[in-house]
């Protein structure tokens, strides 16, 4: 049964509401005045408090201070005859649940009730029904053909329904939201791998794809003539964005929120490059031989993203100051904030942020991160706590007021592996988990995305007996030498560079300063 306080100076007058309360199961606990209340605290174990605000000795408000010293988590509901502004402020600024006025009848009481006390219950129950109903409505959905756009859709519906049911107090139902999501990245790669050569040969229906999102997406942001600020979260998928969405939005407003499709290998190697340089890897690597570095080559795969973007700007006639700067620690980044007003001068300013990149990383190979990041809901709690206390919140807060273009967007994304496929190979084999790339692999081609021809699909040739394979949903490639420690090691770990909607469907998202 659940303990109510009802501190109120006329207690008598309420025993018509307290004997309503009984027959719906709550026990009330009166008390005259603000002493006699925190004794009652001291003895018996209280769910909530209602408070009458004006009472003779200790008021409500100085009775509400003292519950919310000793007990800050104690929900407390005010109720008094005042509509005063300053008192309802007063008591809000105090952190009171909720403010009742006077007269109060008894449905009023028990809406606030189950409001504070049974939130998170009814929430699930009203989430699990509803996504019941959904459940096959996307079922159908991927039975259909959809096109690049449908796909879409319904990614953005499984991460909704992902974000929704990530509280729920029924662990059933959220399995079978994961056991959905992996029959939707089943279809989603066979229909990427259907589709992927005939989108880099201009077909109809191809989606935006990493080559192409500046041209379509930034470039006519550019023509508004307002500073633009270009930031880039590296390996930073769509429901990571939905989960610091809030944040963001308590100082801008999202203009528009689109999702692109990067090209494989959804690496920053291949896919930033591309976006940067508006080509596809292996025309890069014609056009600008020494600014590209085969993945055979020692040295870094992307130190020339600048260079790649001014010359992506020039092809389209654009003669704009730009700057780029890559965030790779805190201490950059609140050095940047400085520059922050220099940097209002420029006509865009790209900024790559690379923790979250990191932080998959560390996650692999540090056991503490891997427990910070156990799964999914908690890869997504990690990245808000990030968002929150970053420098690159501290950016957008600075941006807020001035007039400016952000755009916040990604390279690729990331997926949690699971499931090994034995690859082999020789010495000069890629060493990315999600795609392999070198001579001699010895691989089942039912088990991955085969591409022979790496002109099919714009990707440098290394040699001629030199196939690209790419990991399909939440596949990874394990070597047969040490096989089961290999396995151990990567198993649940965040990883880029094959086919999932997760690392493929990415977000481009416009905000503007409220």
């Amino acid at each position: 049964m659940v303990r109510i306080l009802w501190v109120d100076d006329e207690i008598d007058l309420l025993k018509p509401h307290i004997l309503f309360l009984a027959t719906k199961g709550y026990e009330v606990v009166p008390a005259t005045d603000g002493n006699e209340a925190m004794d009652i605290l001291e003895d018996q174990l209280v769910e909530i408090v209602f408070l009458d605000e004006n009472m003779p000795g200790l008021s409500g408000l100085e009775t509400l201070s003292l519950i919310k010293n000793k007990y800050p988590s104690l929900p407390v509901i005010m109720i008094t005859k005042s509509e005063e502004e300053q008192i309802m402020e007063q008591a809000i600024g105090s952190k009171i649940s909720d403010y009742l006025i006077k007269p109060v009848n008894p449905n009023q009481i028990l809406l606030a009730l189950k409001k504070h006390l049974q939130t998170k219950r009814l929430i699930s129950e009203t989430s699990t029904q509803n996504y019941q109903q959904q459940f096959r409505e996307i079922s159908m959905r991927l039975m259909d053909r959809m096109d690049s756009r449908e796909w879409i859709d319904v990614y953005k519906k499984l991460v909704f329904w992902e974000l929704d049911l990530a509280t729920s107090q029924d662990e059933s139902i959220y399995d079978i939201l994961r056991q959905q999501k992996d029959e939707a990245n089943t279809q989603f790669c066979k229909f990427y791998e259907k589709n992927y050569i005939d989108w880099l040969k201009g077909e109809d229906g191809k989606p935006l794809l990493s080559h192409t999102v500046l041209k379509e997406k930034l470039f006519p942001i550019l023509k508004e003539g307002l500073p633009t600020f270009f930031i880039v979260i590296d390996n930073f998928r769509f429901d990571q964005w939905k989960a610091i969405q809030p944040m963001v939005e308590e100082f801008f407003r999202t203009d528009k929120e689109d999702i692109y499709y990067s090209i494989i290998p959804t690496t920053t190697q291949y896919a930033r490059n591309a976006m940067f340089a508006g080509l596809m890897p292996s025309e890069i690597e014609k056009k600008y031989p020494n600014l590209w570095t085969n993945e055979d080559k020692e040295g870094n795969k992307n130190q020339y993203e600048h260079d790649f973007l001014k010359e992506n700007l020039k092809r389209y006639g654009f003669n704009l100051k730009t700057t780029y700067h890559k965030v790779l620690n805190a201490q950059y980044g609140k050095r940047m904030i400085d520059n922050l007003s220099n940097m209002l001068q420029n006509d865009l300013n790209v900024i790559v942020y690379n923790f979250i990149d990191m932080l998959s990383h560390a996650r692999t190979e540090n056991e503490l991160v891997r427990e910070l990041a156990e799964d999914e809901k908690a890869y997504r709690s990690v990245t808000q706590t990030w968002f929150e206390h970053s420098a690159l919140m501290d950016v957008l807060k600075y941006l807020s007021t001035k007039k400016v273009n952000i755009v916040i967007t990604t390279d690729h994304g990331s997926v949690k592996v699971d499931r090994p496929i034995k690859v082999k190979g020789d010495k000069g084999i890629s060493t990315n988990l999600r795609y392999k790339v070198g001579r001699l692999l010895d691989y089942n081609p039912k088990e991955v995305f085969e591409i022979k021809d790496c002109t099919q699909i714009f990707l440098p040739k290394l040699a001629i007996t030199s196939p690209y394979i790419f990991a399909r949903s939440n596949d990874f490639f394990a070597y047969p030498n040490n096989y089961n420690q290999y396995v151990q090691y990567y198993m649940t770990t965040f990883q880029h560079g094959g086919i999932s909607m997760e690392e493929v469907m990415i977000p481009f998202v416009s905000i503007k300063p409220k």
